[in-house]
């Protein structure tokens, strides 16, 4: 079993003494977020490798020499200010938190998330190849791995279009974007990449690659995974993960987020969180079903 910590909510930044409480309690419980009785108990011997997936991944640094685990992580750095992401750390905290983090867990192991993707007034064409080039000057020789996506029509993002003030990518803009960005990723010795994106750009010099290939988890376990099913239609290619987190309770509060699709519950979530509990959010209940889950 491969966990994701997390794809629904971002626990590193958050909820990391829970995580680290729990690691060393032995096991996790995670609610089935489509029917809330059931409740999947997940034992760490039972893991055989652990993504992590943060916008911040300082809280945890220190913890990490304790996870006896095969690490991966995936950091999402974008440029977007406050009015966009309000609750994100200062960038350039972020910036030292991944240099220590490549020097931990190692630059094969670390991946930088540029992601998503959008146009505005604002944020437009010459701002991203800006910043993205600062982003690869700024990490040259920590990380050599970066994935890109372009931003998709999630709830949240409609609610927040006044804000988010979206225009279309019209073919032009990939190409730029795709010229670019490689440039600038091949200059500071990094590959950048697509994960299941229409546009993949790969005639620019991308890799049309996974978040989490088949390869990369027989590498870190020695173990082969079935593929993700049934995303956005169709089928991805990444490798099948167990995320441990919950909806609606990541503090970040980003207009594009898919997670955050109901951002009155996160207050209410989070004052539900209980460090000392099993479950992430909330405490179990007398009639919950719980079921040890291996795979």
């Amino acid at each position: 079993m491969i966990l994701n910590v997390s794809g629904r909510t971002d626990i590193v930044a958050f909820y990391c003494d829970w995580f680290k409480k729990r690691y060393q309690e032995g096991f996790v419980d995670v609610r089935n977020p489509f029917n809330r009785k059931l409740v999947s108990r997940i034992y760490f011997e039972d893991v055989d490798a652990i993504l992590f997936c943060t916008k911040n991944p300082l809280p945890i640094l220190d913890f990490l020499d304790e996870i006896h685990k095969p690490i991966i992580f995936q950091v999402t750095l974008t440029p977007y200010k406050k009015d966009i992401e309000p609750n994100v750390l200062d960038k350039s905290s972020i910036i030292e938190a991944i240099k220590r983090l490549s020097s931990i867990v190692g630059c094969e192991n670390l991946y930088i998330r540029y992601d998503p993707i959008f146009l505005s007034k604002y944020y437009n064409i010459e701002y991203h190849c800006k910043a993205f080039e600062r982003l690869c000057s700024l990490l040259d020789g920590y990380v050599t791995k970066i994935i890109i996506s372009f931003i998709d029509d999630y709830k949240n993002v409609r609610k927040h279009k006044e804000v988010l003030q979206l225009r279309e990518f019209r073919e032009a803009d990939y190409e730029k974007i795709g010229k670019s960005f490689s440039t600038s990723a091949k200059v500071h010795h990094m590959s950048v990449q697509t994960c299941f994106e229409e546009r993949d750009l790969v005639e620019f010099g991308f890799i049309k690659g996974e978040c989490l290939s088949k390869e990369m988890a027989l590498l870190l376990t020695g173990k082969k995974y079935r593929k993700w099913t049934a995303r956005k239609g169709g089928k991805c290619s990444c490798v099948q993960m167990v995320d441990i987190g919950y909806y609606n309770s990541c503090n970040h509060l980003c207009k594009y987020c898919y997670a955050n699709y109901d951002e009155t519950k996160i207050k209410d979530n989070m004052l539900r969180h209980d460090p000392s509990s099993s479950l992430l959010i909330g405490t179990l209940e007398a009639d919950d079903v719980i079921k040890r889950r291996k795979n």
